[in-house]
């Protein structure tokens, strides 16, 4: 049975997809030689795989493909994210699922993203003798290579240590599947998972370019050769390859300009603009209802979640915005004599409640509790959670450069440039400039990247990998309810690593739930 539920991974992405997706032979009757028999239908099972990541998975309501990873993983366990007075959650919010080999917040993404691989594997493996043309074939293989080498980076900043802690790469990786075996399978070292990574998008890209082809206008959800470098940006930026995360992060935004401040504050986070570089699909005809990213994030969704219990920002993160700048304004911050309840956040009534509902009356649902700090960048573009899922946006790839920059020396100008390009040139805050050098420019980065990737499921990540300490604060320094308030070093909680799922151990006996 465990083979089984493998190898139906496959067959899913030409069965669970409806509307615009694809429509073919039930999955009963599909066998691998019908889905890949042309370059035709090997380009519906590469759509298949766009709408597993906007899917729901294992009968419950919050893992939702994609966006499950920014919200459990991404979000709620991090420094300046906080689900209001949500206390119920507290074990997830405080990291301390990572040993839990058993819990399904352990098992979900190695599930999800190990279900995207196979998928992957299996157009890879099978592409070059569909019938077609050769460029469609080298596009189709493109795509599916840079799935795969995104799953395993996503895979590796979960369940392995910090690039800094692995001895160059030395400590333990990952199962390596390449092709549709299901036999036993050890673990590889995490610089091997870096070289196989490296590996996929090198050939993705070199397929990319010998094709020619592109993405349909209006297709944002499927990969390109700028999701390739994008995610090859990324990669190199969380292995500490910064020579290369700086390459291919001014490869990636190629032709992706910034949004406007009227885009950033209005719906520039629910529907893909000039900035997106790669998002999930979403639409009406695609709805996940009360299962999608927007109904556990959308400032204005009536999913109870959001009403009850809204995102907010830190206060320590909230303070460091400046007034001018227009992100500042997307977060319910106190103002002189704006009280509410300090041990919950919560405004009942007031100036703080009064002021929410007059002037972010179009992004708050009506019936909405007023927190102190709530958000409102995510918003849903129809009830319940309709609203696409950004992946990459060109602002990162800005934030990867300068990063990267700051350890590769005598780039300060070259960094300040591109900050005040991010900040000072789109409009975000006009009054904005930047004369930092060495270590404070590189905290000046790290706090623009605070600021700019709120909330989009980066937070936990990149304290991870800059192996900083979370340290949450309560009334009156900080914001947070006082069982959040914690401090979480880069030790704890089994170094931020999660072990190996229970269900792949009892499967797969070439490997241990040990973490070396």
């Amino acid at each position: 049975m465990k083979k089984i539920a493998y190898i139906l991974g496959i067959s899913l992405i030409l069965s669970s997809c409806a509307g615009d997706w694809l429509e073919t032979e039930p999955e009963s009757s599909t066998a691998t030689g019908t889905i890949f028999e042309t370059t035709e239908n090997a380009a519906l099972a590469i759509n298949g795989i766009c709408r597993l990541m906007s899917n729901q998975y294992l009968s419950s309501q919050g893992f939702n493909g994609e966006g499950t990873i920014k919200t459990y993983y991404g979000n709620y366990p991090g420094n300046d994210f906080q689900r209001s007075n949500l206390t119920g959650w507290s074990s997830i919010t405080n990291a301390l699922y990572h040993e839990r080999s058993t819990s399904s917040y352990c098992y979900y993404p190695w599930f999800y993203y190990y279900k995207l691989i196979v998928n992957a594997n299996a157009i890879i493996m099978n592409i070059d003798n569909a019938t077609g043309a050769d460029s469609e074939k080298q596009f189709i293989k493109a795509q599916a290579l840079t799935f795969r080498a995104y799953s395993y980076l996503m895979l590796s900043q979960l369940y392995c240590h910090r690039w800094m802690d692995s001895n160059n790469g030395a400590s333990r990786g990952l199962p390596l599947r390449t092709d549709l075996s299901t036999g036993d399978l050890e673990a590889s070292t995490l610089a091997q998972v870096y070289s196989r990574i490296y590996d996929d998008l090198d050939e993705a890209v070199s397929n990319f370019t010998s094709s020619g082809k592109d993405r349909a206008s209006g297709d944002n959800y499927s990969p390109n050769i700028n999701v390739a470098y994008a995610v090859y940006a990324r990669a190199a930026l969380t292995r500490e390859d910064w020579s290369n995360a700086a390459k291919y992060a001014v490869l990636a935004r190629a032709d992706f300009s910034l949004m406007t401040n009227d885009e950033y504050v209005n719906g520039g986070f629910n529907t893909a603009n000039q900035e997106w570089i790669w998002s999930c699909y979403n639409a009406s005809d695609q709805d996940l209802y009360y299962y999608s990213f927007f109904a556990y994030q959308g400032s204005n969704s009536s999913a109870s979640i959001c009403r009850t219990y809204p995102c907010a920002i830190s206060k320590e993160l909230y303070d460091e915005i400046p007034d001018t700048d227009v992100r500042k304004g997307m977060f319910l911050g106190p103002k002189t004599g704006e009280t509410y309840t300090t041990s919950t956040g919560r405004a009942s009534s007031g100036a703080l409640y009064n002021r929410a509902k007059a002037d972010y009356a179009d992004k708050i649902y009506s019936t909405s509790y007023i927190f102190a700090y709530m958000q409102f960048k995510f918003q849903v573009s129809a009830q319940v959670g309709i609203g696409q899922v950004n992946n990459f946006r060109s602002a990162e790839m800005y934030l990867i450069e300068a990063e990267a920059n700051c350890h590769l020396g005598n780039k300060d100008t070259e960094t300040q440039n591109l900050l005040i390009e991010l900040n000072r040139t789109s409009g975000r805050n006009t009054a904005y400039t930047c004369t930092k050098t060495g270590d404070e420019l590189l905290e000046e980065v790290k706090l623009y990247r605070r600021i700019e990737l709120w909330g989009e499921g980066f937070d936990w990540f990149d304290y991870k990998r800059w192996k900083e300490s979370i340290v949450r604060k309560s009334y009156p320094e900080g914001s947070f309810h006082v069982q959040f308030a914690v401090t979480i070093a880069p030790d704890d909680n089994n170094y931020w690593t999660w072990v190996y799922p229970a269900k792949e151990i009892d499967y797969n006996e070439a490997i241990s739930s040990s973490v070396e």
